[in-house]
């Protein structure tokens, strides 16, 4: 992690890091940590540009190995997340989950999932919601260990980063 992140300093400059509140658990709001992979919003380069354009290609190759996510660990060793839950989404997305997609927040959130192994961002909204809960239905040591196994394998395979035709996922409008 000290070598990314003095390869982050040195190709993109500060800051390092990327901190966002995410829901967790219960809803209850913490700052989530991972790796910065996109320039800083400026004035001639506002976050309204888009992610395609914003995105270095240090950061892609971050994202795309999912090295981005190191800096999580931190979250985890904090209690805030887990190694394997549904990943914390924005909370600007809070008012728009059904009563059954916002029991996604029963459990921790985690740095990979179920959702993650079945397709991560190459998948639907819907879909993504519902391998969330029925992760929460079926949560145990083994489905964690095997969740993790897979997490593995699609790292490897650089499998599903991306939406198609995007360089992250859309927008959720809501069910």
């Amino acid at each position: 992690m000290l070598a990314l992140a003095l390869i982050l300093l040195f190709v993109s400059g500060r800051p390092i890091f990327f901190r966002q509140e995410r829901p967790g658990k219960g809803g209850n709001i913490f700052k989530l940590l991972k790796f910065r992979t996109m320039r800083v919003a400026t004035e001639s380069m506002p976050e309204s540009a888009g992610d395609s354009i914003r995105l270095t290609r240090f950061g892609l190759f971050l994202r795309s190995t999912s090295l981005d996510e190191l800096p999580g660990l931190w979250n985890v060793f904090k209690g805030e997340m887990s190694l394997v839950g549904p990943r914390p989404l924005l909370v600007e997305y809070l008012p728009l989950y059904s009563a059954k997609h916002a029991r996604r927040h029963e459990v921790r959130p985690g740095i990979t999932g179920w959702a993650q192994v079945k397709g991560r961002n190459a998948i639907s909204w819907q879909e993504k919601f519902d391998f969330d809960i029925w992760y929460v239905d079926h949560h145990s040591f083994w489905l964690d260990f095997k969740i993790l196994s897979l997490t593995a394998w699609k790292v490897l395979a650089r499998e599903g980063i991306s939406e198609k035709g995007g360089v992250t996922m859309a927008r959720f409008e809501g069910d």
